[in-house]
């Protein structure tokens, strides 16, 4: 797979991602590098991403918009405010692909043309249906991560399998490459603590 210029093989070995939330609210890095452009925190933020890079990250993940359980949704005009021009950073000061993480496509898009390189989609193309057709089109690669808005599930491993499966059957349909396709799935999303759990192991 080619992520940027960059290529990944499954098997070689373990692959990190790189978490830079651009948010108030995210539970990890949340109010680090939030400030809508000051460049300040830009200075900040890429001063974390090489930090990143420096410890071993071989693609960094953007965010815009936390998704910690009771999160609050925010605009698209917000998301591509706050996430935009960190990426048009990133990519100026490093050789390092980029993910965005959001389920919108408009953002998607946004972000795209700043230089992402990659779309990590929580709802895995089933919040937004112009995201996988955007995708398709402009030939970057996705994550799609398994979520559901419940922990019901009849047989939790299968399920989930079957969940991705639809997520799979959504991004060929539209013509995403199969080796474009990366797949999450999605600790602590739509999980309880034991189904977390039984996922990891």
């Amino acid at each position: 797979m080619i992520i940027g210029k960059k290529e990944f093989r499954i098997g070689k070995r373990p692959y990190i991602m790189g978490i830079l939330n651009v948010t108030p609210d995210s539970f990890s890095d949340g109010g680090q590098f939030y400030r809508e452009g000051d460049i300040s925190d830009v200075d900040k933020a890429l001063a974390a991403v090489r930090d990143m890079i420096n410890n071993g990250a071989d693609i960094i993940d953007v965010g815009g918009e936390s998704t910690r359980p009771g999160h609050t949704q925010i605009s698209v005009a917000e998301e591509i405010e706050r996430t935009c021009f960190i990426i048009e950073a990133i990519k100026e000061h490093f050789n390092v692909p980029v993910s965005l993480d959001t389920y919108k496509a408009k953002v998607a898009q946004a972000g795209i043309m700043a230089g992402a390189d990659m779309i990590n989609d929580i709802w895995g193309l089933k919040y937004d249906e112009e995201m996988a057709p955007l995708i398709a089109k402009t030939g970057v690669a996705c994550c799609l991560m398994h979520n559901r808005d419940n922990t019901s599930y009849f047989e939790l491993m299968e399920d989930i399998k079957d969940d991705l499966t639809e997520s799979v059957n959504i991004a060929l349909g539209a013509g995403i490459s199969r080796d474009k396709i990366i797949l999450d799935p999605g600790i602590g999303f739509g999980k309880t603590y034991e189904q977390n759990v039984k996922v990891m192991k």
